[in-house]
């Protein structure tokens, strides 16, 4: 009965750590065009890779200092100074056929279709919408659709 009510109480723990730990990810967005991503959170950690798109939604999911470990929608993660990031909202369409509509229902208008991996800005959201911008386009997109911070 012991051994029993232990590991009923061990399951209960890992699952209240990860639910605290999920709670404290939260997304940024790159400031600008080109940002160096390090192996670790100094200067004096290598370059790991490069991002080259401004706005692109990152989820941070550590913190040390003046220094976020973020994780992109590829699972790729690296150290960014804060002063790179910004609390811009943005999103990255990830469903072949995501449509923008004119308003927040799939029984609108729609206005264009959107290709996988197309960055958005967001304006608003409401429950399941996100009025974005993209391109010559404003409208909404469903977010079940998309990832990033909304």
């Amino acid at each position: 009965m012991v051994k029993k009510f232990n590991f009923i109480f061990f399951i209960i723990l890992i699952i209240s750590l990860k639910l605290y730990a999920d709670e404290n990810k939260y997304f940024l967005t790159l400031r600008s065009d080109k940002v160096n991503v390090r192996l670790g959170p100094a200067f004096e950690y290598p370059v790991k890779f490069v991002y080259k798109k401004k706005y692109l939604p990152l989820l941070v999911i550590e913190k040390s200092d003046v220094w976020r470990k973020i994780s992109d929608l590829n699972y790729n993660t690296g150290w960014i100074h804060i002063s790179k990031l910004s609390k811009k909202k943005a999103a990255i369409v990830i469903n072949e056929k995501s449509i923008i509509f004119k308003n927040p229902t799939k029984y609108s208008n729609p206005m264009a279709s959107l290709a996988k991996g197309r960055l958005l800005l967001i304006k608003k959201c409401k429950k399941n919408w996100c009025k974005i911008k993209t391109g010559k386009y404003t409208g909404w997109v469903d977010k079940k659709n998309i990832w990033g911070n909304f």
